[in-house]
């Protein structure tokens, strides 16, 4: 499937990850991870930092899923309003989540610094706009409940979010604990680190056609007929791991999102901060190192590549709109735009760890708008699985709270 179309700006920022290597012959390893995005760069750091054998298959070119897409927002926030997370999980697995994605966002800093991987790591804050009144009341419960369970947060009414952001909303949540990577450039760093350090194997331009359960594990067969047998799988791939699960656990949207020409610095917002709202689907922008502005949102249901990107152009305009009727002191002239497909589901938490009674296929699928977080969390929980240590966030990501689960 065609992840994104458009002009991804990662894609043109950061020179390509220049590693072409089809499987070629049959391997073993303890560990096979399938997906090369921010996800699986993320499970093979966790790995091979505990020194476990690993490789890494990808069917494209590294990093070019749905990674070279991602705007690249870490928030401790997710899809899910906390309130609204509650009502859906319980208060306890809901907090937790949300406490879990904040500590991710230093994890990931860790992580870029354990393996000089750039990242373009900036920590910055976040502005979560009401966008009507329906969402001042929500944006006041989501207050309390927040500052309730220790979590960082401030709320801005009226005339203090004029003076701080220059917006005309009526209120905004405002934290200091988020920050912002470029996702592609922190994937392809990391692996490379572990390439470098002959560490790990990632064999690119692989299809696994089919795979077969065996008493220790998996065999896993390619296109070309070339095995890999391990004794885990770990199904990094995002909506793509439909292949491997025995029923749908998400629905998928198409996506949008457009880039500026480089601004003056002087005109960009408070603390360049990420902005959000509280409209579904939200409207949500960011800048970059460079002084551009990146816009995204106008999230439909996908239903096929074709009708996704036709309609790109328009889709592009209505985010310039909506920026400029925001902020009409900024120039914003589109240099680029693109689409792109991801999943979300019923109450906006990932699936992480095993399919019931099939132990050593292993699954983290950040699913949401705030998947990298999720992909850090499902990172080390994987790393404690394989090494056979109790996690109790499987309660919370795991696929026991689906219902009529199915087997394989």
């Amino acid at each position: 499937m065609e992840l994104h179309s458009g002009l991804p700006y990662w894609i043109v920022k950061n020179k390509l990850f220049n590693h072409f290597n089809p499987l070629k012959t049959n391997i073993q390893t303890k560990v096979a991870i399938i997906g090369s995005g921010i996800t699986g760069s993320l499970v093979a750091h966790e790995l091979c930092k505990q020194n476990i054998a690993c490789v890494i298959i990808d069917k494209r070119s590294i990093g070019l899923g749905s990674s070279a897409a991602s705007t690249s927002q870490l928030q401790y926030e997710i899809d899910e309003p906390l309130t609204n997370l509650i009502e859906l999980v319980g208060e306890d697995h809901a907090v937790r989540a949300y406490k879990d994605c904040l500590n991710s966002i230093a994890d990931i800093r860790e992580v870029l610094k354990e393996t000089k991987a750039d990242g373009s790591y900036k920590q910055i804050p976040t502005f979560l706009l009401a966008s009507n009144q329906r969402g001042v009341r929500l944006l006041e419960k989501e207050y309390e409940v927040r500052k309730k369970n220790d979590l960082p947060i401030q709320f801005l009414n009226k005339q203090q979010l004029a003076k701080t952001l220059g917006v005309d909303n009526e209120a905004a949540l405002y934290n200091d604990s988020s920050a912002q990577i470029d996702c592609y450039q922190c994937a392809t760093g990391i692996l490379n680190h572990y390439l470098k350090n002959k560490k790990l194997e990632i064999y690119s331009h692989t299809l696994i056609e089919n795979y077969r359960k065996q008493k220790n594990g998996y065999t896993l067969t390619t296109t070309e007929g070339y095995t890999v047998t391990c004794e885990y799988v770990v199904v990094a791939a995002g909506f793509e791991a439909g292949d491997f699960l025995p029923q749908k656990v998400m629905t998928l949207l198409s996506t949008y999102a457009i880039i500026s020409q480089p601004v003056d610095p002087k005109l960009l917002w408070h603390k360049r901060a990420l902005i959000w709202e509280t409209k579904n689907p939200y409207l949500y922008m960011r800048t970059t190192d460079d002084n551009r502005i990146i816009v995204g949102g106008e999230d439909i249901p996908y239903s096929a590549p074709d009708i996704r990107d036709d309609k790109l152009r328009t889709k592009s305009k209505a985010l310039e709109r909506k920026f400029r009727k925001m902020f009409p002191e900024i120039p914003f002239v589109t240099e680029m735009s693109w689409c792109g497909t991801f999943s979300a589901t019923a109450d906006g938490l990932p699936f992480i760890g095993a399919w019931p009674r099939h132990p050593k296929m292993l699954f983290t699928l950040g699913y949401g708008g705030n998947g990298i977080t999720f992909s850090m969390i499902g990172a080390q929980v994987i790393s404690n699985i394989v090494r056979g240590i109790h996690d109790p966030r499987l309660e919370v990501y795991g696929f026991k709270r689906l219902k009529n689960k199915k087997d394989c």
